[in-house]
């Protein structure tokens, strides 16, 4: 029988209470497609039968394909030991550390991910407990708009889309102000934010601005001109946000070196593997004089009564959790699961192999750029750009469709991921890393060099063995 903690008459008396008719009229302000239904499920069968029907249902993945997907969640190879650390039951069945007297060693974890993460952005503080780079962005404004006491916020279109609906879902729950800052169409500067209209906005006296949000590299791969960023949204009395990629700070300026007064992004490349949707780890880093704005569980290193180390959570009470209304954050989970694996990769390979997988994930998309080019798809944007980039190609969704039967993942067709720039309605987001290999970029570039070419799928999947 369905779990029911309360009977019809209980259930009856309370809307009766609030003034409410019916269980359907509470809900009436969510939208039905997005109300809960009754669970479809098939007629129950034996195990035997279901386990082999399962088997037939994951067998329809496709793991042969040379993957060249980036866009916000990136494959990198991974040390076993990460996986072997967070299998052990002392990390995988931990609980959120209320009570630091028997969570040591959880909080500890806590403390040397946000060590290593301050020394990787260069920032002053890092908080733990983010579900993953959207959300962590979104937060990352809502801290400019308590710091400053305004409540407007400029974010570029070059930040990653999920990203922004995320920010705007945040911002609609807060009755704050949220405008978006245009990409530049064309000349040596495409694809980057438009840098004369991020000034044009903050000049508005009568809307002053929060925050200032802008990723490097962008959506589109692109480096933006972070320096001048923080100038322009300093000069107007305003906080400025840099969305990171983790891995490519072991080779670009970080955050804390240009000005970021917050650093917000996606912790997955850190040894966390791709899944279907999470789980994901979000990275907020703020400098010290926003301490007391930061979200999350903040852990900090002190002594007990005997002289000893200890940590502890710090400028945070758990009334944060119940008393929400008062919170700076209403994030209540424990993402330290995750935060364990980026601390555990990132001991394991150390700086200098970060910088490694950084250099080939960066050698390895020029070697894609100029075979991609010679098979007739130039690159888009003439900017500089670390391991992603777009290129052209006419039909880019019909063209990425069709390049799965040839045993290609050709990215993301940008028209897809950013329906909403016209100059992008022919483009491939595609993305290198350290592990893609020579043999797959020669894969991509003859399949890609077929198609244009008009060559049969059927036969030139059978030629090129994928079949």
């Amino acid at each position: 029988m369905p779990y029911g903690p309360h009977a019809a008459d209980d259930r009856a008396r309370m809307l009766d209470a609030i003034g409410v008719p019916s269980i359907d009229a509470l809900f009436e302000d969510i939208p039905a497609p997005l109300r809960a239904s009754a669970l479809r499920l098939d007629d129950p069968e034996p195990e035997l039968h279901l386990a082999a029907r399962l088997q037939a249902l994951a067998g329809r993945n496709r793991v042969d394909l040379a993957s060249f997907l980036g866009a916000g969640a990136y494959r990198h190879w991974s040390p076993p030991t990460v996986d072997q650390m967070l299998l052990r039951g002392e990390w995988y069945t931990a609980y959120t550390p209320y009570q630091p007297e028997v969570s040591q060693g959880t909080l500890q974890s806590i403390y040397e991910y946000q060590s290593l993460l301050a020394e990787l952005t260069a920032m002053d503080v890092v908080s733990a407990s983010h579900y993953d780079g959207g959300a962590a962005t979104a937060e990352a404004a809502l801290m400019t708009c308590r710091a400053t006491r305004r409540e407007r916020i400029l974010v570029s279109r070059g930040v990653h889309p999920h990203y922004r609906q995320t920010l705007e879902t945040y911002v609609d729950g807060a009755t704050l102000a949220c405008d978006e800052i245009p990409l530049i169409t064309d000349g040596p500067l495409a694809g980057t934010t438009d840098l004369e209209a991020l000034a044009r906005m903050l000049a508005e006296t009568d809307r002053p601005v929060a925050g200032v949000v802008v990723a490097q590299p962008n959506i589109l791969g692109l480096l933006e001109d972070m320096p001048e960023v923080g100038r322009l949204a300093h000069a107007a009395g305003a906080l400025f946000v840099s969305v990171i990629e983790p891995v490519s700070l072991a080779v670009l300026a970080p955050p804390g070196e240009y000005g970021a007064d917050i650093a917000a992004g996606e912790g997955q490349p850190l040894g966390i593997p791709l899944n279907y949707g999470g789980p994901y780890l979000g990275i907020v880093a703020c400098t010290d004089a926003l301490v007391r704005q930061i979200p999350g569980r903040l852990v900090g290193m002190t002594t007990d009564h005997d002289g000893r180390r200890a940590f502890v959570m710090t400028l945070r009470a758990r009334e944060q959790d119940i008393r929400r209304e008062k919170a700076a954050s209403n994030i209540c989970t424990n993402q330290a699961l995750l935060a364990l694996a980026a601390s555990v990769y990132l001991a394991t390979i150390g700086p200098h192999g970060l910088r490694d997988v950084a250099a080939l994930g960066a050698a390895r998309a020029t070697e894609l750029e100029a075979a991609l080019a010679a098979a007739g798809a130039p690159r888009l944007h003439p900017g500089a750009y670390l391991n992603e980039f777009v290129v052209r190609v006419p039909d880019a969704r019909g063209v990425h469709a069709r390049l799965l039967d040839r045993g290609v993942l050709a990215g993301i067709a940008t028209a897809d991921l950013l329906p909403d720039e016209p100059s992008l309605a022919d483009g491939l987001l595609v993305c290198a890393t350290e592990v893609t290999t020579p043999d797959e970029i020669e894969r991509f570039a003859d399949a890609l060099r077929l198609e244009l070419a008009g060559v049969d799928t059927g036969a030139a999947a059978v030629a090129g063995g994928v079949r």
